[in-house]
């Protein structure tokens, strides 16, 4: 496929602590990126967290999105369960309306809601969940996701705007799905860049079996995903950063 029409940016989640407990070097990444998920309380996160990381954003002018996901603080929001259509809804909106009160408090705008981990694979393969999440997203404020999933089928019913994500540090499967890990594996730095670089400029991915999965992101806004629980997470985001900086640059984007 051609390459992506539109601006690469960066994004990664951020505020993934709890109390004394810290997940990922957020200091050290606030510099390498665009936009930035915070953390909403249920699978990471506390309200000190959530207040200290929304100003370090401000600071920086990154874009700001909530990140909401299962009420599940020990298994990190990466297990499954069962909730029913209202409970998916009404928990969307008390996570993301317990980060716009931050931003409400600092003047600053909810850019986006990016739904973690798990939560964000179910959406991609089931719809109804898909659209009991999109449910609770504010009006007005773009969902990040999958394209090609029920995540995109689910907005466009909705009403919701979609925002196009891909991935430089999770495995696709062959079915175009994400492979979401417990605990994310170290990846090596080339590994990173020829991941990254096959996604922006052949809109494709290698699959976990060795196969060349297509990922259409039509004219949506994009967004390149890193994690900050990654091993060696810092190399990885400025790594993104570099393939997209490039990809930018050659396509005229300032």
């Amino acid at each position: 496929m051609p390459p992506i029409q539109q601006k690469a940016l960066v994004n990664v989640d951020l505020g993934e602590g709890y109390g004394n407990l810290k997940c990922g070097p957020d200091e050290e990444l606030l510099p390498l990126i665009d936009i930035a998920n915070i953390a909403c309380g249920f699978h990471s996160g506390d309200p000190l967290i959530m207040s200290s990381t929304v100003r370090a954003c401000i600071s920086r002018s990154i874009l700001i999105g909530a990140h909401p996901g299962l009420p599940d603080l020990q298994g990190f929001g990466r297990r499954e369960m069962k909730l029913s259509p209202e409970e998916l809804t009404a928990m969307t909106i008390y996570q993301v309306g317990a980060l716009k009160g931050f931003l409400d408090v600092e003047g600053a705008k909810l850019n986006h809601v990016k739904p973690h981990g798990v939560l964000y694979g179910m959406m991609c393969r089931d719809l109804e969940v898909a659209r009991a999440v999109m449910r609770g997203v504010p009006k007005g404020v773009p969902v990040f996701g999958l394209a090609g999933t029920n995540m995109e089928a689910a907005a466009r019913e909705e009403g919701v705007e979609f925002w196009a994500e891909m991935y430089a540090d999770v495995k696709y499967s062959p079915d175009g799905m994400l492979v979401i890990d417990r605990v994310k594996k170290p990846w090596k730095n080339e590994d990173v860049e020829k991941h990254v670089t096959q996604q922006l400029y052949d809109q494709s991915v290698t699959a976990t079996d060795g196969s060349t999965v297509q990922l259409p992101v039509k004219d949506y806004p994009l967004s390149l995903c890193c994690h900050s629980d990654s091993p060696g997470c810092v190399e990885i985001v400025k790594t993104a950063r570099a393939v997209a900086d490039k990809f930018n640059k050659e396509h005229g984007y300032s």
